[in-house]
């Protein structure tokens, strides 16, 4: 039972309610705060932290390898393509002039694509199309984006060269989502937090939301639980579990940088002398169309197999710790951002691309509002 001042301050005359606290959640909250000083927004959160990818993913500032965009274009137009990877960079640039480099620990070490030396064709076909790609990709970025390197770092079974994007970058993401919720506080928005939305219902002059643990009408709901969104009636979007190990401190760890290989379904980097890896969802789909937080041995195992083989082929290691975190995808790679009536908004199917596009996308939600 609530008091009367927990009714008065966080639960009644709410303007703005956004479902997520994730980087879509606090950069709509923060954009709709910049909007109308004075308005009442909260935030509810299903989990203690970020509940979905936000804090659990592996802190890439990436905007796609070069197989990822070739596999776009097989979906998308070469139009489309482009603009989805446009859309990466400059939200990618939006979250550091939000939240700082420094403050995100942001550091621009570059990005690899490996090919294992398994699939020959494979490579060769992304070799060929390098310069399409780069091509299509000039006249924005305005330098070519891939460029063949290399095995600088030693790494086992692979092809002789990788393909290499100066752009890409690395950053904390615990200290990113920290930054994005002290912003937000700043701002007198309120998160509360372990409250799952269980219902959403537009009612004409406000909108009815049912939670497991208290009900609120509000006049504004934004929905931004990405690999949640279906759970809100947002079909086109499906969960995509990510699961993820991280090893113990490795002396003299040469590795710098964020790499990827098979078309980005996994993805390993340096963290604090360690490796980070994760990936292997492709093993598994239906498997990892899940919302349930847990780790499987035949991904866990692949995971590891590649650390000793293809990653760390002459260097002893040991698991440190390992977790999941769930994405939202679908049929398609452009993010959902729509009104689902007159006052119930949504941001999702960030593709596993939150990092690079959540801080546009928040701005996109915010701005499909209007009072």
């Amino acid at each position: 039972m609530f008091s009367y001042w927990e009714l008065k301050n966080w639960i009644q005359n709410i303007d703005f309610a956004i479902v997520g606290s994730g980087i879509v959640g606090l950069n709509c909250a923060i954009a709709l705060r910049e909007k109308y000083p004075n308005a009442s927004i909260i935030i509810l959160e299903r989990g203690m932290l970020p509940q979905g990818a936000s804090t659990k993913n592996a802190g890439f500032g990436c905007f796609g390898s070069l197989s990822e965009l070739l596999d776009d274009m097989n979906t998308h137009s070469e139009e489309e393509m482009i603009h989805l990877a446009r859309s990466r960079w400059e939200g990618l640039q939006a979250l550091r002039h939000l939240v700082g480099d420094k403050a995100m620990d942001y550091k621009q070490y570059g990005g690899y694509e490996i090919f294992p030396k398994g699939n020959p064709e494979f490579y060769e076909s992304c070799l060929e199309q390098r310069d399409r790609v780069n091509n299509l990709l000039k006249p924005y970025f305005k330098q070519e984006i891939f460029k063949e390197e290399a095995n600088v770092f030693n790494f086992g079974n692979i092809q002789e060269y990788y393909m290499s994007n100066t752009l890409e970058g690395q950053l904390d993401t615990g200290k990113m989502m920290a930054s994005l919720l002290k912003i937000a506080y700043a701002k007198d928005i309120k998160v509360l937090n372990s409250v799952i939305v269980e219902g959403v219902e537009d009612l004409g002059s406000e909108v009815s939301i049912t939670t497991n643990a208290f009900d609120l009408k509000v006049k504004r709901v934004f929905i931004a639980t990405n690999g949640y969104a279906g759970d809100l009636g947002v079909t086109e979007v499906k969960p995509a579990r990510a699961q993820v190990l991280i090893t113990e401190p490795i002396p003299e760890l040469k590795i710098k940088g964020t790499f990827h290989i098979e078309e980005g379904y996994y993805y390993f980097r340096n963290v604090d002398d360690r490796i980070l890896f994760g990936g292997g969802r492709h093993l598994d789909l239906q498997g990892e169309t899940t919302t349930h937080m847990a780790q499987t041995i035949l991904i866990q195992e692949k995971l590891e197999e590649l650390l000793r083989v293809i990653i760390l082929p002459d260097t002893e290691f040991k698991v440190a710790h390992r977790w999941s975190g769930i994405m939202g995808v679908g049929a398609a790679k452009r993010p959902i951002v729509k009104a689902m009536s007159d006052n119930v908004f949504c941001g999702v199917r960030l593709g596993g691309m939150g990092i690079a596009i959540g801080t546009l996308i928040g701005k996109e939600l915010a701005a499909l509002e209007s009072l």
